[in-house]
């Protein structure tokens, strides 16, 4: 509880210092949605992911913040979650970013405090992370590298351990004035381990039916790649996901 209101009471100071840059432009949005399965780094924690989530973004003194929450409800497996199949387990991530524009690269340092109900992923207490990244947009693909380092946790067997590293790519092609095809792929790499965890593709298509909000169906399939005692990734399989995402941007 002490960790949850320091991380409130910083994602607040955030949105402040956003709010109080009287030159900032700050963006909000809404969004919930449905997928068959809650995939999580190439690992099928649960099925029947019911979320939302709120994000809020500006600028301020020549950095682009962002914060927001991210709620989920899902249906837990017996060998990932530690609860029983078919009960439920709720999950609250909260979550904020900094992240600067040198114009070759953008680099980025943030944080992810999660919340489980029943423990988390394997059984235990909360978890947080905070992550270092770099992005360019090459114009033809967006690429980014992040690595996630664990932090605050008693137990390394969390599937946040340090020393998890994501490369992902991306491109979004754009069909018509209110239609656009996301496509992304991303691969996981345990460098305590040296082996890849997973390698997970997403295609979205984005329709926006209303000047500021979008329906976006997806379907995802992630390709396990290795084994690791200890995480999350102890055994692994192949998984496919369909679902849909609503946003409202305002």
């Amino acid at each position: 509880m002490q960790n949850y209101c320091k991380t409130i009471g910083a994602l607040a100071a955030a949105s402040t210092l956003v709010a109080g840059n009287a030159k900032a432009e700050v963006e909000y949005e809404l969004h919930t949605g449905y997928s068959s399965e809650y995939l999580y780094r190439g690992v099928k924690v649960g099925n029947d992911l019911v979320e939302a989530g709120a994000d809020v973004k500006g600028k301020a003194a020549g950095l682009d913040l962002s914060a927001g929450a991210w709620y989920g409800t899902f249906d837990g497996t017996d060998d990932i979650s530690g609860v029983r199949g078919g009960n439920n387990v709720n999950e609250l991530d909260l979550y904020g970013d900094v992240s600067k524009d040198f114009g070759f690269l953008t680099g980025s340092i943030g944080y992810i405090f999660r919340n489980y109900d029943q423990g988390n992923l394997l059984g235990t207490e909360d978890t947080q992370e905070i992550y270092f990244g770099i992005s360019r947009d090459f114009g033809c693909v967006a690429a980014s590298l992040t690595y996630y380092w664990g932090v605050g946790s008693t137990s390394p067997e969390v599937g946040v351990t340090e020393g998890y590293t994501e490369f992902a790519l991306s491109h979004s092609f754009e069909l018509s004035p209110c239609l656009a095809l996301n496509v992304s792929t991303n691969v996981g790499y345990l460098s305590e381990d040296d082996r890849f965890t997973a390698w997970t593709t997403k295609v979205a298509l984005d329709w926006g039916f209303a000047e500021h909000a979008k329906l976006s169906p997806f379907i995802a399939a992630s390709l396990a790649m290795g084994e690791a005692d200890r995480t999350i990734w102890y055994t692994t399989s192949n998984q496919f996901v369909g679902g849909a995402m609503l946003s409202v941007n305002f």
